[in-house]
């Protein structure tokens, strides 16, 4: 094959990529199971308190996945004024409008049957 030829597959090589890698990042996210669960805790002003190094914590993220990024939350070493305000003295601690506090790993089982929040049907 001669030189200008593979200038020419080269770059048809190229402009594919970058439509593919377009199409890709314009596509809309996924809806994660957890969006609506997530949403509604937030809604209702149910707060976790937690820090980024706290394996229970990372525990509670996890068991959202990405639908985590609706959940009201506070980076206590990042906020501590306003964990000390609220009495935040464990990781996580998950905090409701009316002052009652779940200390400690809930699960989000735990956390619907006390916020009144639907999981999504299994």
């Amino acid at each position: 094959m001669n030189k200008k030829l593979l200038y020419i597959i080269g770059l048809i090589i190229l402009a594919l990529v970058i439509v593919a890698w377009y199409f890709y990042k314009s596509a809309p996210p996924a809806i994660s199971q957890y969006d609506d669960f997530a949403k509604c805790l937030a809604e209702k002003k149910v707060a976790m308190y937690g820090a980024d190094w706290c394996s229970h914590c990372q525990n509670e993220k996890r068991a959202f996945g990405s639908s985590f990024q609706f959940v009201s939350y506070v980076e206590c070493p990042k906020n501590p004024q306003a964990c000390l305000e609220k009495g935040v003295t464990g990781y996580p601690t998950w905090i409701f409008p009316d002052g009652k506090k779940l200390v400690g790993e809930q699960g989000i089982e735990k956390l619907s049957q006390e916020s009144g929040c639907q999981l999504p049907l299994k």
